[in-house]
């Protein structure tokens, strides 16, 4: 069984995805928080696998939340999935260096929610191309110098490709077309990848992409 926490500050909110989610056999809502001071406890208490977090809430925001919910200060770290909507630009970049794992529009339907929480227990991360498309905004808005271009350091030639391509927010199945080898071969070389450099998902993958200087916004 999944188990998630649920962090929103709007009870409608909380109830509907409590529902949904707890008449799903492999998915069990372990408890809810209206705030990221209360979500930090209720995750020490519940030891969640995944967290549902808003952005937008009182006390501490989701964002806060997330960072120290993530710190390690606070016993085994579970995946954080993002609540977002359009407007909430400003937060995709901090959020996925404060370690989410994705972000889920709050608008998604029942199946992609249940979906989303299965994704990111299994370890991968939910960063679909118009979140990614957003993020490459930000870095190109914070302008200033960037790194030089360099392979990452101990990866192949081709394990650098692949992660150029993860960071593009390319699945899988799309990485392995782009190169023309196998599905199961790409996601060899993902692990890798991700071994490598200490990452953990890849969401991570890809802000080390473009801090690094690999990726580039409009490149």
């Amino acid at each position: 069984m999944i188990r998630v926490l649920i962090a929103d500050d709007q009870g409608m909110v909380r109830t509907g995805f409590t529902v949904f989610l707890s008449s799903q056999p492999d998915i069990e809502v372990a408890g809810e928080a209206a705030d990221g001071r209360e979500a930090l406890l209720r995750a020490a208490e519940l030891r969640p696998d995944v967290v549902l977090m808003d952005i937008r809430m009182p006390v501490m925001n989701g964002l806060e939340a997330t960072r120290e919910l993530l710190s390690g200060r606070h016993g085994p770290a579970p995946r954080v999935l993002i609540l977002t909507t359009f407007d909430l630009d400003d937060y995709v970049y901090e959020a996925l260096r404060a370690g989410a794992s994705g972000f889920l529009l709050k608008d998604a339907s029942a199946a992609q929610l249940a979906e989303a929480v299965r994704v990111v227990a299994a370890g991968d991360a939910l960063i679909s191309p118009g979140v990614t498309r957003r993020l490459i905004d930000e870095f190109a808005r914070m302008g200033g110098p960037r790194p030089p271009v360099r392979r990452a350091e101990g990866l192949t030639e081709r394990e650098t490709e692949v992660l150029t391509l993860m960071a593009q927010a390319l699945s899988n199945q799309e990485i392995a077309a782009r190169l023309v080898v196998a599905e199961q071969t790409v996601k060899t070389h993902v692990g890798r990848v991700l071994s490598k450099l200490g990452l953990r998902d890849r969401a991570q993958a890809i802000v080390y992409a473009y801090e690094t200087g690999l990726v580039r916004p409009g490149g």
